[in-house]
C-alpha cells in the first residue's frame, strides 16, 4: 500500500505511545483502551510500510524509522500547539522560538545588531542562531528547519527552493587599521590604498567583488596580504596589524572598540547590502517582523 497521505490521528497516537513507553501509560492519556491505540499505531504501521516499535517484555523500543516518525511527530504537534496558541493571542507556556541562519560571510557584530531586538521583546524569545555558508542555510530554509535566513546576497531566480527576499538596508564601509597604519595611510585616502597592506575577503563573497570593482575603476593597486571567508578572522588579523580591513559604516565605532583600531577613511562607493530571506511573501513570524523593523527603521535610518 503507497502513502498518499498521513492519518495525522494515528500519529499522535503513535507519538503519544513513545513518549509515554508503552501502550497502556498512552492509551490512559489519551483516555483510550490499549486495543484501540494499538490497533491505530498497526494501521499507521501497515500504511507507511515500515516498523515504528519493536515489541517485547521491557516496553516499546523505537526502530530506526520511529526515532525518525518521533523527531517529526515532535515538531508537528509543537507547531500545531503553537499555531493555535497564536492564533487565540494565547501566550505560549514558553518562549517564542525563532530559529535564524546567520550567512558566515557577515560581520559577527552586524548579526549582533541584526538579531538584538528580538532579545528586547516583551515577552520571552528563544533565539537558536546557526552559522554555516549561505545556500546550506537555504537548504534548511527550504524544508523548515529555519525561519529566517539573513545573508549578505539576495536569493536569486536560479535558486532550487522558492523562497523570498526581504531587504533590511545598505551602507558604505569603512577602512581600518591599527594606530600605525592609521598614521602612514589615514591623510591622503582613498589615493593611499595604492601600495597598502590590505586584507579582503575571499573571492565570490559579494564585499570582494565590490572592493575588487572600486580599486578598478579608481586604478588603487594595494598589497593583498590575505583573504579570509570568515570576516572575524580577518579583523583578527587586522587588529594585528596585518594590513587595513574595510568594515560597514553603521558599526564603525563598535569596529573600533572591540578590535582596537582606527578610521583610515570612508566611501559609499563600496555598499554592504543585508537581507533577510523566508518561505513567506510577507514576513509573519512576530520575532522576525521586529528584526526586519527594526533594521530599517533604526539601523539602517529607512
Amino acid at each position: 500500500m503507497s502513502l498518499n497521505w498521513l492519518n495525522y490521528h494515528h500519529f499522535y497516537y503513535f507519538w503519544t505511545a513513545a513518549k509515554e513507553g508503552s501502550i497502556g501509560k498512552a492509551s490512559k492519556a489519551l483516555h483510550l483502551s490499549q486495543p484501540a491505540v494499538s490497533a491505530q499505531i498497526k494501521s499507521l504501521e501497515s500504511s507507511l510500510e515500515e516498523a515504528l516499535f519493536h515489541r517485547d517484555k521491557g516496553g516499546l523500543r523505537l526502530t530506526d524509522a520511529g526515532r525518525m516518525a518521533f523527531e517529526y511527530a515532535d515538531e508537528i504537534f509543537r507547531l500545531g500547539k503553537e499555531f493555535r496558541e497564536n492564533l487565540k493571542g494565547v501566550r505560549s507556556e514558553g518562549p517564542t522560538r525563532l530559529r535564524v541562519g546567520i550567512s558566515d560571510a557577515l560581520p559577527k557584530l552586524i548579526s549582533h545588531r541584526l538579531l538584538a531586538p528580538a532579545l528586547e521583546m516583551e515577552t520571552p524569545v528563544q533565539l537558536i542562531c546557526q552559522e554555516n555558508r549561505t545556500e546550506a542555510l537555504l537548504a534548511d530554509l527550504s524544508i523548515h528547519q529555519l525561519d529566517l535566513v539573513i545573508a549578505d546576497t539576495p536569493i536569486g531566480g536560479a535558486a532550487r527552493i522558492n523562497a523570498f527576499n526581504h531587504f533590511l538596508g545598505s551602507c558604505g564601509v569603512t577602512f581600518f587599521g591599527t594606530r600605525n597604519l592609521a598614521r602612514l595611510y589615514r591623510e591622503d585616502f582613498p589615493a593611499s590604498i595604492s601600495g597598502a597592506p590590505l586584507l579582503v575577503p575571499s573571492e565570490g563573497v559579494l564585499l570582494r567583488r565590490s572592493i575588487d570593482r572600486w580599486l578598478s575603476a579608481n586604478r588603487y593597486v594595494p598589497r593583498i596580504r590575505a583573504e579570509f571567508h570568515d570576516s572575524a578572522l580577518l579583523k583578527v588579523f587586522g587588529r594585528d596589524g596585518a594590513g587595513l580591513f574595510v568594515g560597514p559604516t553603521i558599526i564603525e565605532n563598535e569596529i573600533c572598540r572591540e578590535f582596537h583600531v582606527e578610521v583610515i577613511g570612508r566611501t559609499d562607493q563600496i555598499l554592504e547590502a543585508f537581507y533577510a530571506i523566508t518561505v513567506e511573501r510577507r514576513v509573519r513570524h512576530p520575532v522576525a517582523l521586529a528584526i526586519t523593523r527594526t533594521a530599517r527603521e533604526k539601523l539602517f535610518g529607512g
